[in-house]
Protein backbone atom coordinates (compact mmCIF):
# COMPACT_ATOMS: atom_id res chain seq x y z
CA UNK A 1 0.00 0.00 0.00
CA UNK A 2 2.84 2.36 0.91
CA UNK A 3 4.61 1.50 -2.35
CA UNK A 4 1.45 2.27 -4.34
CA UNK A 5 1.05 5.61 -2.54
CA UNK A 6 4.66 6.56 -3.29
CA UNK A 7 4.15 5.56 -6.94
CA UNK A 8 1.07 7.80 -7.19
CA UNK A 9 2.95 10.69 -5.59
CA UNK A 10 5.82 10.27 -8.06
CA UNK A 11 3.39 10.20 -10.99
CA UNK A 12 1.69 13.37 -9.74
CA UNK A 13 5.07 15.07 -9.34
CA UNK A 14 6.06 14.05 -12.87
CA UNK A 15 2.77 15.38 -14.26
CA UNK A 16 3.21 18.68 -12.41
CA UNK A 17 6.79 18.94 -13.68
CA UNK A 18 5.64 18.32 -17.25
CA UNK A 19 2.98 21.01 -16.91
CA UNK A 20 5.58 23.45 -15.62
CA UNK A 21 7.66 22.81 -18.73
CA UNK A 22 4.91 24.22 -20.97
CA UNK A 23 5.49 27.76 -22.26
CA UNK A 24 2.92 30.53 -21.89
CA UNK A 25 0.89 32.16 -24.65
CA UNK A 26 2.70 35.22 -25.99
CA UNK A 27 6.09 33.89 -24.92
CA UNK A 28 9.04 33.96 -27.30
CA UNK A 29 10.74 30.58 -27.68
CA UNK A 30 13.80 29.21 -29.45
CA UNK A 31 12.80 26.30 -31.69
CA UNK A 32 14.66 23.73 -33.78
CA UNK A 33 13.12 22.84 -37.16
CA UNK A 34 12.51 19.10 -37.51
CA UNK A 35 10.29 18.59 -40.52
CA UNK A 36 8.67 20.63 -43.30
CA UNK A 37 5.16 19.73 -44.46
CA UNK A 38 2.80 21.34 -47.01
CA UNK A 39 0.85 22.83 -44.11
CA UNK A 40 3.68 24.15 -41.99
CA UNK A 41 6.75 23.36 -39.91
CA UNK A 42 7.18 20.80 -37.11
CA UNK A 43 9.64 22.00 -34.47
CA UNK A 44 10.86 21.20 -30.98
CA UNK A 45 11.31 23.81 -28.26
CA UNK A 46 14.93 24.01 -27.11
CA UNK A 47 14.12 25.51 -23.70
CA UNK A 48 11.31 23.07 -22.90
CA UNK A 49 12.98 19.68 -23.07
CA UNK A 50 12.47 19.36 -26.85
CA UNK A 51 8.70 19.68 -26.54
CA UNK A 52 7.07 19.31 -30.00
CA UNK A 53 5.19 22.27 -31.50
CA UNK A 54 3.81 23.40 -34.86
CA UNK A 55 4.22 26.50 -37.01
CA UNK A 56 1.29 26.69 -39.45
CA UNK A 57 1.95 28.07 -42.92
CA UNK A 58 -0.47 30.95 -42.26
CA UNK A 59 1.77 32.13 -39.39
CA UNK A 60 5.04 32.10 -41.35
CA UNK A 61 4.67 35.40 -43.20
CA UNK A 62 2.18 38.21 -43.72
CA UNK A 63 2.20 37.48 -47.46
CA UNK A 64 1.59 34.34 -49.49
CA UNK A 65 4.16 31.63 -48.78
CA UNK A 66 5.02 29.78 -51.97
CA UNK A 67 8.03 27.88 -50.62
CA UNK A 68 8.22 27.21 -46.87
CA UNK A 69 11.93 26.37 -47.10
CA UNK A 70 12.62 30.01 -47.89
CA UNK A 71 11.75 30.66 -44.24
CA UNK A 72 12.68 27.43 -42.46
CA UNK A 73 14.96 24.47 -43.15
CA UNK A 74 15.49 21.24 -41.17
CA UNK A 75 18.03 21.82 -38.41
CA UNK A 76 17.56 25.60 -38.44
CA UNK A 77 16.93 27.58 -35.23
CA UNK A 78 13.97 29.97 -35.22
CA UNK A 79 12.68 32.51 -32.73
CA UNK A 80 8.91 32.00 -32.59
CA UNK A 81 5.96 33.29 -30.58
CA UNK A 82 3.54 30.98 -28.77
CA UNK A 83 0.02 31.88 -29.92
CA UNK A 84 -2.07 28.91 -28.72
CA UNK A 85 -1.63 26.13 -26.15
CA UNK A 86 -3.74 23.07 -25.42
CA UNK A 87 -2.22 21.77 -22.19
CA UNK A 88 -4.44 18.70 -22.08
CA UNK A 89 -3.44 17.53 -25.57
CA UNK A 90 0.00 19.15 -25.26
CA UNK A 91 -0.42 20.99 -28.53
CA UNK A 92 1.48 24.23 -29.08
CA UNK A 93 0.91 26.54 -32.04
CA UNK A 94 3.56 29.08 -32.98
CA UNK A 95 4.00 32.15 -35.14
CA UNK A 96 6.98 33.53 -37.06
CA UNK A 97 5.24 36.50 -38.64
CA UNK A 98 4.26 37.92 -35.23
CA UNK A 99 7.89 38.15 -34.10
CA UNK A 100 9.49 41.56 -34.67
CA UNK A 101 13.13 42.03 -35.59
CA UNK A 102 13.91 43.54 -32.18
CA UNK A 103 12.14 40.69 -30.36
CA UNK A 104 14.16 38.19 -32.37
CA UNK A 105 17.42 39.98 -31.54
CA UNK A 106 16.65 40.20 -27.81
CA UNK A 107 15.64 36.53 -27.63
CA UNK A 108 18.86 35.40 -29.31
CA UNK A 109 20.86 37.48 -26.83
CA UNK A 110 18.90 35.97 -23.94
CA UNK A 111 19.48 32.40 -25.16
CA UNK A 112 23.20 33.00 -25.61
CA UNK A 113 23.46 34.47 -22.12
CA UNK A 114 21.61 31.49 -20.63
CA UNK A 115 23.91 29.07 -22.45
CA UNK A 116 26.98 30.94 -21.21
CA UNK A 117 25.61 31.01 -17.66
CA UNK A 118 25.19 27.22 -17.74
CA UNK A 119 28.79 26.82 -18.90
CA UNK A 120 30.00 29.06 -16.07
CA UNK A 121 27.89 27.18 -13.52
CA UNK A 122 29.33 23.86 -14.68
CA UNK A 123 32.85 25.24 -14.23
CA UNK A 124 31.96 26.37 -10.69
CA UNK A 125 30.46 22.96 -9.87
CA UNK A 126 33.59 21.18 -11.04
CA UNK A 127 35.92 23.55 -9.19
CA UNK A 128 34.00 23.09 -5.93
CA UNK A 129 33.27 19.40 -6.60
CA UNK A 130 29.56 19.87 -5.92
CA UNK A 131 27.09 16.98 -6.07
CA UNK A 132 23.55 17.38 -7.43
CA UNK A 133 22.08 18.46 -4.09
CA UNK A 134 24.75 21.07 -3.38
CA UNK A 135 24.50 22.37 -6.97
CA UNK A 136 20.74 22.88 -6.70
CA UNK A 137 21.18 24.62 -3.35
CA UNK A 138 23.78 27.03 -4.77
CA UNK A 139 21.66 27.74 -7.84
CA UNK A 140 18.64 28.43 -5.64
CA UNK A 141 20.66 30.91 -3.54
CA UNK A 142 21.76 32.77 -6.67
CA UNK A 143 18.22 32.89 -8.06
CA UNK A 144 16.88 34.21 -4.75
CA UNK A 145 18.83 37.40 -5.42
CA UNK A 146 18.85 37.57 -9.23
CA UNK A 147 16.39 36.97 -12.06
CA UNK A 148 18.83 34.68 -13.88
CA UNK A 149 22.17 32.95 -13.42
CA UNK A 150 23.76 35.17 -16.05
CA UNK A 151 22.64 38.31 -14.22
CA UNK A 152 24.20 36.87 -11.04
CA UNK A 153 27.54 36.07 -12.67
CA UNK A 154 27.64 39.42 -14.48
CA UNK A 155 27.06 41.33 -11.25
CA UNK A 156 29.69 39.26 -9.46
CA UNK A 157 32.16 39.90 -12.31
CA UNK A 158 31.46 43.62 -12.00
CA UNK A 159 31.28 44.11 -8.21
CA UNK A 160 33.08 41.08 -6.81
CA UNK A 161 32.64 40.43 -3.09
CA UNK A 162 30.13 43.28 -2.74
CA UNK A 163 27.73 41.28 -4.89
CA UNK A 164 28.52 37.94 -3.22
CA UNK A 165 28.01 39.29 0.31
CA UNK A 166 24.22 39.19 -0.10
CA UNK A 167 24.15 35.59 -1.39
CA UNK A 168 25.20 33.92 1.91
CA UNK A 169 27.63 31.24 0.75
CA UNK A 170 30.82 29.80 2.35
CA UNK A 171 34.11 31.63 1.78
CA UNK A 172 35.35 28.91 -0.58
CA UNK A 173 32.21 29.30 -2.72
CA UNK A 174 32.56 33.09 -2.73
CA UNK A 175 36.16 32.97 -3.93
CA UNK A 176 35.33 30.49 -6.71
CA UNK A 177 32.25 32.44 -7.81
CA UNK A 178 34.27 35.64 -8.12
CA UNK A 179 37.27 34.06 -9.85
CA UNK A 180 35.32 32.13 -12.48
CA UNK A 181 32.78 34.91 -13.11
CA UNK A 182 35.57 37.41 -13.79
CA UNK A 183 37.36 34.90 -16.03
CA UNK A 184 34.30 34.10 -18.13
CA UNK A 185 32.42 37.40 -18.38
CA UNK A 186 33.76 40.55 -20.02
CA UNK A 187 32.12 43.65 -18.60
CA UNK A 188 31.15 46.20 -21.29
CA UNK A 189 32.47 49.70 -20.65
CA UNK A 190 31.26 52.88 -22.32
CA UNK A 191 33.22 56.09 -22.60
CA UNK A 192 31.85 59.63 -22.96
CA UNK A 193 34.08 62.64 -23.31
CA UNK A 194 34.45 66.21 -24.45
CA UNK A 195 36.77 69.21 -24.75
CA UNK A 196 36.72 72.00 -22.16
CA UNK A 197 37.92 75.51 -22.94
CA UNK A 198 38.91 77.03 -19.57
CA UNK A 199 40.26 80.58 -19.10
CA UNK A 200 41.03 82.27 -15.76
CA UNK A 201 42.91 85.60 -15.96
CA UNK A 202 43.67 86.02 -12.26
CA UNK A 203 47.28 85.56 -11.03
CA UNK A 204 46.40 82.22 -9.50
CA UNK A 205 44.48 81.11 -12.61
CA UNK A 206 46.54 77.95 -13.19
CA UNK A 207 45.99 76.87 -9.60
CA UNK A 208 42.25 77.56 -9.84
CA UNK A 209 41.98 75.40 -12.97
CA UNK A 210 44.06 72.60 -11.48
CA UNK A 211 41.94 72.52 -8.31
CA UNK A 212 38.72 72.48 -10.35
CA UNK A 213 39.90 69.53 -12.45
CA UNK A 214 41.16 67.60 -9.43
CA UNK A 215 37.88 68.24 -7.64
CA UNK A 216 35.94 66.77 -10.60
CA UNK A 217 38.18 63.69 -10.79
CA UNK A 218 37.76 63.07 -7.06
CA UNK A 219 33.96 63.19 -7.24
CA UNK A 220 32.73 60.08 -5.45
CA UNK A 221 31.18 57.55 -7.82
CA UNK A 222 31.15 53.80 -7.28
CA UNK A 223 30.41 53.05 -10.92
CA UNK A 224 32.15 55.76 -12.99
CA UNK A 225 35.76 56.86 -13.52
CA UNK A 226 36.49 60.51 -14.32
CA UNK A 227 39.75 61.68 -15.87
CA UNK A 228 40.91 65.05 -17.18
CA UNK A 229 43.80 65.58 -19.61
CA UNK A 230 45.73 68.73 -20.50
CA UNK A 231 45.74 69.34 -24.28
CA UNK A 232 47.41 72.75 -24.36
CA UNK A 233 46.16 76.07 -23.02
CA UNK A 234 43.22 76.65 -22.77
CA UNK A 235 41.99 73.19 -23.81
CA UNK A 236 41.41 70.16 -21.57
CA UNK A 237 39.70 66.84 -22.25
CA UNK A 238 37.36 65.19 -19.75
CA UNK A 239 36.68 61.45 -20.09
CA UNK A 240 34.16 59.38 -18.14
CA UNK A 241 34.09 55.56 -18.24
CA UNK A 242 31.19 53.52 -16.82
CA UNK A 243 29.20 50.33 -17.38
CA UNK A 244 26.43 52.07 -19.32
CA UNK A 245 25.65 55.40 -20.96
CA UNK A 246 23.10 56.48 -18.37
CA UNK A 247 25.65 56.32 -15.55
CA UNK A 248 28.40 57.84 -17.69
CA UNK A 249 26.25 60.76 -18.87
CA UNK A 250 25.13 61.57 -15.34
CA UNK A 251 28.71 61.51 -14.03
CA UNK A 252 29.89 63.66 -16.96
CA UNK A 253 27.20 66.29 -16.39
CA UNK A 254 27.93 66.43 -12.66
CA UNK A 255 31.67 66.81 -13.29
CA UNK A 256 31.19 69.55 -15.91
CA UNK A 257 28.85 71.53 -13.67
CA UNK A 258 31.30 71.24 -10.78
CA UNK A 259 34.18 72.55 -12.91
CA UNK A 260 32.03 75.31 -14.42
CA UNK A 261 30.90 76.45 -10.97
CA UNK A 262 34.45 76.66 -9.58
CA UNK A 263 35.81 78.43 -12.67
CA UNK A 264 33.00 81.00 -12.87
CA UNK A 265 33.29 81.58 -9.13
CA UNK A 266 36.85 82.79 -9.84
CA UNK A 267 35.59 85.08 -12.64
CA UNK A 268 36.84 82.67 -15.30
CA UNK A 269 35.24 81.48 -18.53
CA UNK A 270 34.19 77.90 -19.25
CA UNK A 271 32.98 76.22 -22.45
CA UNK A 272 32.34 72.55 -23.18
CA UNK A 273 32.12 70.76 -26.56
CA UNK A 274 31.01 67.14 -26.64
CA UNK A 275 33.06 64.48 -28.49
CA UNK A 276 31.77 61.18 -29.86
CA UNK A 277 31.16 58.37 -27.36
CA UNK A 278 32.84 54.98 -27.49
CA UNK A 279 31.97 51.50 -26.31
CA UNK A 280 34.54 48.88 -25.43
CA UNK A 281 34.96 45.69 -23.41
CA UNK A 282 37.41 45.25 -20.58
Amino acid sequence: MVVEDQSKIQQQQQQQHQQQLMPEEGELVMASVNQISPHGVYVTLDEYNKLPAFLHISEISTGWVRDIERYAKPGQKLVLKVIRINKVRKEIDLSLRQVSGEERRQKIIEVKKNEKARTIFEAIKQKLNLDATASKKLEAKLLEQYDSLYEAFEDIARRGQKAISKIDVPAEYAETLETISKEKISIPIVEVRGIMDIRVKSPDGIEVIRNALVSAEETKSSSAQIKTTYLGTPRYRITVRAENYKIAERALQNAIEKIRSLIEKSKGKFNFVRESSRKQVE
